[in-house]
C-alpha cells in the first residue's frame, strides 16, 4: 500500500509538471512564425535498424534525438544523433553516455580508468548491469582485474560518433550479458563531409590534438566484384589520429598520455555494405584515489590531494572488426566479427595503512587479454494471418582467454600473490523475435533468448580453487505497442534479463585474503523488468515521454578484486521501481531545449540483509535532472549550456550515512570565423562548485599514527571550473 500511494503521489506531481510543460510549449509554439521549421535534418544518415522492415508511419527526426513516434517498442528507448555531441561540452569521453536519459557518469580514480556509472537506482560501478559496444565490438570485460563488466569507453572519440542506440530494461531479446538495466550501442561514421583538425589548448595543462579525414579509395581489379563492390562510387577509407595529455587539477600530477587511432574501410549504404575497422589505444597515468572526507574537512588534507602518490595505471587495447549487412523485400542479414588485445594495469590504494601498516595497502591489478567474437542476424519480412510482420533469428558467440592477477604492492612495487589465474570464458547465446503490425493502432514484439555460459579457471597461486562451471538462462521478452493516437503513443514491456558473474567468485572453494572457504556464487544471476510508458508529439517540435517501470534483481552478488577482499562480497535480492520524463523540444530552428526527469526508490529485497542493517542500497541515486539549452547559428555563434543534477544517495544499508547532492553546469560557445575555421570555448563546472564525484562508505586507516576508522566516508572531488579553447580546422 506504501508503494502504491508512493506511486499516486508521484504520478500527481508528475502531471502538475506536464501540464505545465504543456502550457509553455504550447505558448511558445502559438508565437513562431507559421512557417518555423519544426525539426531538423540529420546530415548523415543512419543505417537501417534490424526491425526496419516493418512497415511503420514516417515520421520527422527532432532535435538531438531521434525518438519520434514508431520509432521504438519502449518510451525508455532512443537514438541520440552525433549532432549533440557536438553542440554539448564534454569532461571525459565517457561522457557521451550521460546523453540518454537518466544516466550519470562519473570517476572515483584517474582519468584513464573506467567511469563510475549510475541508471535506474544502480550504482553500475563500471558496467555490470549496463551494456556497451563501438561498433558491434562488446567494450564490458567479464572477469576483469578492477570488476565485473568493465566498461573503458576512453577510446572513444566523440567527434566520430554518428548515433548511439540506447535501451532501458530487459525487453530486447538482442541483448544480454550486462543489460539488465539497459544498454547502449556507439556506432562511428563512415563518412566525413570535410577532414578535420582540432587543436585544443586548456586549463591544468590539457593538450589534445584530433587530425580525421575520409577519401575515396580505388580497390585492385580482382576485389571489385558485385560482392566486393557495393557502391558506384567504390569504397570509402576513413582514419583519425587522437593524442591527449593533461595534469588535472590534482596536487600529484595526473600525468595523462593518450594515444588513440582508428582506420576504418567501408562501401555502401543502409541497404547493402560492408566495413572494416582496425583501432589502436594506449594510456597511462597517475592517479589520485578517494581520500577520507574528514581529512579534507578538517584541512589536514587539501581537497585534490592525494594520500598514496604512487597509485596510477596502464591500459591498452588493440581491435580488428568487420560487418556486413543486406537487404531487400523478402529481409536482411546482418554479420559482425571482432578480435581483440587488450590489457590493464591498475595500481591502487583505498584503506591506506589499515591492512598492512608496515607497507601500506597498495595493490596491482592487472590482466592481458585476447578474445574473440561474432554476431549473426537474419531477418524475414512478410505476413503473419495477414499482417506486416518481420522475425529475426539471432545468434552470438564471445570467448575470452584472461590472464589476471591480484598482487599486494608498495609504491608500484610487488611483493605476494593474492591471486594469479589463466582463464577461458565462453558464452554463446540464440535468440528470436518477432515484430507484427496487427492494426494501424497496435503492434508486439515478442522474443526469446537463451544464453549459456562456460567457465575454466586455473589458480597457479592456490591450486585448490582451480575448477570449472557453466549456467544458462533463458529470457522471455514482450513489447505491446498501442497507438498512435493524436500523435501519442503507448507501451508496456516485460521481460527476463541477467548478468554474469566473475568466473573468480563462481569458481573459487578457499577465500583467498582469510584462507577460509569461499561460497561459490551462480555463473549468471537474473533480473525481472517491467515498463508502462507513453510518447507524445502532440505539441509541434516537442518529444516527451513518461515510463513507470520496476527492476527486480534476484542478486547484486559483486566478486572484489581489491585486494581487502579478493573474494565476493554477499549482496542480496534487490527491487526497483520509478519514473522517467523526458522532453526534448526545437522552439525554432535555432534553439534547442532538452529536459531530462529521472526518480527511483532502490532498496533490498529483505530487511537487514548482508549481515547489515536496514534496506537502503549504497549509492543507489535515487533523483537525477539533466536541462540543456542549445543555440544554432546566430549571426556565427552558436552554445550550448547544460546543468546536471544528482540528489541526495545513501552511503550505507541503513541510511545512516548519505552522500551529498552535486549540481554542474557546463558551458560550450562556438564562433564560426570562416567557412573553414571556427574557435570553441568549453568552460566546465561553470560555477566552480564544490562537489564530490563519488563517496563511498569505508574503513580505512589515514596515517600509522592515527587510529583505525569503521564506516568512514571516502571521496573523490569533483574537478573545479576549468576552461579548454579549441581551434576547429576543415582541411
Amino acid at each position: 500500500m506504501d508503494t502504491l500511494h508512493s506511486c499516486r503521489v508521484l504520478a500527481k506531481s508528475l502531471s502538475r509538471w506536464f501540464v505545465g510543460l504543456v502550457l509553455c510549449a504550447a505558448s511558445i509554439a502559438n508565437a513562431q512564425p507559421a512557417d518555423t521549421p519544426a525539426s531538423q535534418p540529420i546530415s548523415d544518415t543512419a543505417p537501417a535498424s534490424a526491425s526496419s522492415a516493418t512497415t511503420l508511419t514516417p515520421v520527422d527526426v527532432v532535435g538531438h534525438y531521434n525518438n519520434g513516434i514508431g520509432t521504438s517498442s519502449a518510451a525508455s528507448q532512443g537514438v541520440i544523433l552525433g549532432s549533440l555531441l557536438q553542440d554539448i561540452p564534454l569532461l571525459r569521453p565517457g561522457e557521451v553516455l550521460e546523453a540518454i536519459p537518466g544516466m550519470v557518469v562519473t570517476q572515483h580514480s584517474g582519468d584513464g580508468k573506467a567511469n563510475q556509472y549510475f541508471l535506474r537506482g544502480y550504482n553500475l560501478d563500471h558496467g555490470t548491469d549496463f551494456a556497451t559496444s563501438v561498433d558491434g565490438v562488446p567494450v564490458n570485460m567479464p572477469t576483469n582485474a578492477h570488476g565485473q563488466g568493465y566498461s573503458d569507453l576512453n577510446f572513444l572519440i566523440p567527434e566520430l560518433v554518428q548515433q548511439i542506440d540506447y535501451r532501458k530494461g530487459t525487453y530486447f531479446a538482442e541483448n544480454g550479458d550486462f543489460s539488465a538495466a539497459g544498454s547502449a550501442d556507439i556506432l562511428y561514421r563512415n563518412v566525413l563531409p570535410s577532414p578535420i583538425l582540432d587543436l585544443t589548448l586548456g586549463s591544468f595543462d590539457y593538450r589534445r590534438m584530433l587530425l580525421a579525414g575520409s577519401t575515396p579509395v580505388s580497390l585492385p581489379a580482382w576485389a571489385t566484384t558485385d560482392s566486393g563492390n557495393t557502391s558506384a562510387a567504390g569504397p570509402t577509407l576513413l582514419g583519425a589520429v587522437e593524442v591527449l595529455s593533461e595534469n588535472g587539477p590534482w596536487r600529484l600530477p595526473e600525468d595523462m598520455h593518450k594515444f588513440n587511432g582508428l582506420t576504418r574501410l567501408s562501401d555502401g549504404d543502409a541497404a547493402r555494405g560492408w566495413s572494416i575497422d582496425l583501432n589502436a589505444y594506449d594510456a597511462h597515468w597517475d592517479s589520485t584515489d578517494q581520500v577520507p572526507l574528514s581529512l579534507i574537512q578538517s584541512g589536514a588534507l587539501c581537497q585534490f590531494c592525494a594520500l598514496d602518490t604512487s597509485d596510477g595505471g596502464y591500459s591498452g587495447r588493440d581491435i580488428l572488426s568487420g560487418e556486413w549487412h543486406t537487404q531487400d523485400a523478402n529481409g536482411y542479414t546482418k554479420v559482425s566479427a571482432y578480435a581483440e588485445h587488450y590489457r590493464l594495469q591498475l595500481f591502487s590504494d583505498f584503506t591506506y595503512f589499515e591492512l598492512r601498516p608496515d607497507t601500506g595497502d597498495q595493490f596491482e591489478q592487472a590482466e592481458s587479454r585476447n578474445l574473440v567474437g561474432t554476431k549473426i542476424a537474419r531477418g524475414w519480412t512478410g505476413s503473419l494471418f495477414g499482417h506486416d510482420s518481420t522475425t529475426e533469428a539471432g545468434f552470438q558467440l564471445r570467448h575470452d582467454h584472461i590472464d589476471v592477477g591480484l598482487f599486494n604492492t608498495e609504491d608500484r612495487i610487488p611483493f605476494q600473490t593474492v591471486n594469479d589465474n589463466r582463464v577461458n570464458e565462453t558464452e554463446a547465446a540464440v535468440y528470436l523475435e518477432n515484430t507484427t503490425v496487427w492494426s494501424d493502432w497496435f503492434r508486439s514484439q515478442i522474443g526469446i533468448r537463451q544464453d549459456d555460459i562456460h567457465l575454466g579457471l586455473t589458480e597457479f597461486n592456490i591450486p585448490q580453487n582451480t575448477g570449472d562451471a557453466s549456467g544458462s538462462r533463458t529470457s522471455p521478452k514482450l513489447a505491446l505497442v498501442f497507438g498512435p493516437w493524436a500523435k501519442t503513443e503507448f507501451f508496456l514491456d516485460a521481460g527476463d534479463g541477467f548478468h554474469s558473474n566473475d568466473a573468480r567468485g563462481v569458481i573459487y572453494r578457499i577465500d583467498p585474503t582469510t584462507g577460509g572457504s569461499a561460497s561459490p556464487v551462480p555463473p549468471l544471476v537474473g533480473a525481472f523488468g517491467q515498463e508502462i510508458g507513453v510518447r507524445t508529439e502532440i505539441i509541434p517540435g516537442l518529444q516527451s515521454s513518461l515510463s513507470l517501470w520496476r527492476l527486480n534483481s534476484e542478486s547484486e552478488l559483486v566478486y572484489d578484486a581489491d585486494s581487502a577482499v579478493g573474494s565476493t562480497t554477499p549482496n542480496g535480492a534487490s527491487k526497483r521501481y520509478g519514473v522517467e520524463w523526458n522532453n526534448h523540444a526545437v522552439i525554432n530552428d535555432w534553439l534547442l531545449f532538452d529536459a531530462d526527469l529521472a526518480w527511483t526508490h532502490a532498496r533490498f529485497a529483505n530487511n537487514n540483509d548482508n549481515g547489515e542493517l536496514g534496506d537502503h542500497i549504497p549509492n543507489a541515486v535515487p533523483k537525477v535532472a539533466s536541462l540543456g539549452l542549445t543555440v544554432h547559428d546566430v549571426d556565427n555563434w552558436s552554445g550550448d549550456i547544460k546543468l546536471r543534477y544528482i540528489g541526495k544517495y545513501p552511503l550505507s544499508q541503513d541510511n545512516t550515512l548519505v552522500g551529498s547532492s552535486a549540481i554542474v553546469t557546463n558551458l560550450r560557445l562556438q564562433r564560426t570565423l570562416t567557412s573553414s575555421v571556427s574557435l570553441t570555448l568549453d568552460v566546465l563546472n561553470l560555477f566552480d562548485r564544490r562537489y564530490y564525484d563519488i563517496e563511498y562508505e569505508q574503513d580505512y586507516r589515514a596515517s600509522l599514527a592515527s587510529a583505525p576508522v569503521p564506516d568512514g566516508i571516502t571521496v573523490h572531488p569533483g574537478e573545479p571550473r576549468e576552461v579548454r579553447l579549441s581551434l576547429d580546422l576543415k582541411l
